[in-house]
């Protein structure tokens, strides 16, 4: 992730991975093209930060990463690339403050990172994409069991392990997805992009499952509130 790298150095020449005649920007606090992430990479070098990738994937023209930024404090994030030519030429992010452990003692970032069963790449996207739109979007909890393991390895800050803590967090009015905007799915592992609302905010929603034997086993996520778009710097939106 040379791009990502340049966080870390300041060097605008990491933008030049951009294709900057069709870069899309999707992070609405960005400017669009190169020039915009090279402004970014040398206001951010002046923190001193630390770029660790924990979980890398590839699907198609995709790729997407599980990463930590120490930016004086430390954050989580998910960071989405579409490829042309060997090119970045659109871009989707979804950051939030670190925290934790949960009340499980499970880290944001921790757990598996081993891809495997890629033969089974797309089935796992399509029950991540069943699970997203039954369970998530129409709020029918019934079909939890269906979907996620009873002993679920859950990362997200404020939960404990296994599907009962899921549900009751689900349950939560607090909590709606509303749109499932992209899955994208290397062997194991998929990553579903969300929108909705939190506390009536309105949110993205970036969630990692591990999954096994046709169910969620481990969960990781970020949620980010949606910046209203008079303070937006690009029009393309969040999706």
């Amino acid at each position: 992730m040379t791009l990502l790298k340049g966080i870390e150095t300041g060097d605008p020449a990491s933008a030049a991975v951009v294709n900057e005649d069709k870069y899309i920007q999707h992070n609405p606090q960005t400017h669009e093209g190169s020039e915009g992430l090279a402004v970014l990479f040398a206001r951010l070098a002046k923190t001193k930060p630390k770029v660790t990738f924990v979980r890398v994937f590839e699907d198609g023209d995709f790729a997407f990463a599980h990463n930590e930024y120490d930016f004086a404090s430390l954050r989580v994030a998910f960071e989405v690339f579409r490829f042309e030519d060997g090119q970045a030429v659109e871009h989707w992010d979804n950051i939030q403050p670190m925290k934790g452990p949960n009340p499980s003692g499970r880290t944001m970032l921790g757990g598996a990172t081993e891809i495997a069963d890629v033969d089974k790449t797309e089935a796992n996207r399509e029950v991540v994409q069943n699970y997203v739109q039954q369970v998530l979007i129409s709020r029918d909890f019934s079909q939890l069991p269906r979907f996620i393991d009873a002993g679920l390895i859950q990362h997200a800050p404020d939960l404990e392990d296994g599907c009962k803590a899921l549900r009751g967090y689900l349950s939560d009015t607090a909590v709606r997805y509303e749109h499932l905007h992209r899955v994208l799915a290397e062997g194991n592992f998929v990553l579903a992009m969300c929108e909705g609302t939190r506390g009536g905010v309105h949110s993205s929603f970036y969630d990692l499952y591990r999954l096994q034997d046709g169910q969620i086993v481990e969960h990781w996520d970020t949620v980010e509130a949606i910046a209203p778009r008079s303070e937006w710097k690009n029009t393309n939106g969040k999706f």
